[in-house]
């Protein structure tokens, strides 16, 4: 099968569609970011790509922080309203059915029916071209009890997570193996 080779452009996935909280007291908003992920695990870091022009742009500029959310399939409706109107002229979390609630460590909210959540707090700003870098290192993360086993690990697969791929979302797909299955013995 041949390939075609193609401009040099944005096509990646699958991506989180996030939903992006920040604000104070003073002024609170929720944007969908396609573009983030980890960069760094000692600290624990993250970064958000935004264009200048969106609102939540001078909120984080002005506070230093945000949370990413990630939102479940019953979300995908809200992830994408967030992504395409304006906190300028809506109030998201009121038009999509959300509740911000308060954070550990920054005063930005997190989503309270996503069911992980990263408090970040900006350390470097960087502009790209299009968007403008937020670095952050995560301060804190916000996990739902319900996806904690009886032994405090983790199982995200419950969360029924959704992914972001040039323009469409899905749902989460079934566990295909886990971190270094492919090289470990197999017992006999």
């Amino acid at each position: 099968m041949g390939k075609q080779v193609w401009k040099g452009s944005a096509v990646f996935g699958p991506l989180p569609p996030a939903l992006v909280s920040c604000g104070d007291e003073k002024e609170k908003n929720i944007l969908t970011v396609a573009w983030t992920g980890i960069v760094n695990s000692h600290p624990p870091m993250t970064y958000i790509s935004v264009r200048p022009e969106r609102y939540s742009f001078g909120i984080i500029k002005r506070t230093g922080e945000f949370v990413i959310n990630f939102p479940t399939s019953a979300l995908a409706s809200a992830a994408d309203t967030c992504g395409v109107i304006s906190g300028r002229d809506v109030n998201k979390a009121e038009k999509c059915g959300l509740t911000y609630e308060k954070c550990e460590k920054v005063s930005a909210p997190a989503i309270a029916e996503c069911p992980l959540s990263l408090e970040c707090r900006v350390t470097e700003t960087k502009e790209l071209g299009s968007h403008v870098m937020f670095l952050a290192e995560i301060v804190a993360v916000r996990v739902d009890e319900r996806l904690i086993d009886s032994k405090g690990k983790l199982n995200l697969q419950q969360a029924g997570l959704i992914s972001y791929q040039h323009g469409e979302y899905f749902a989460t797909g079934g566990k295909r193996g886990e971190f270094g299955f492919s090289v470990r013995k197999r017992r006999k």
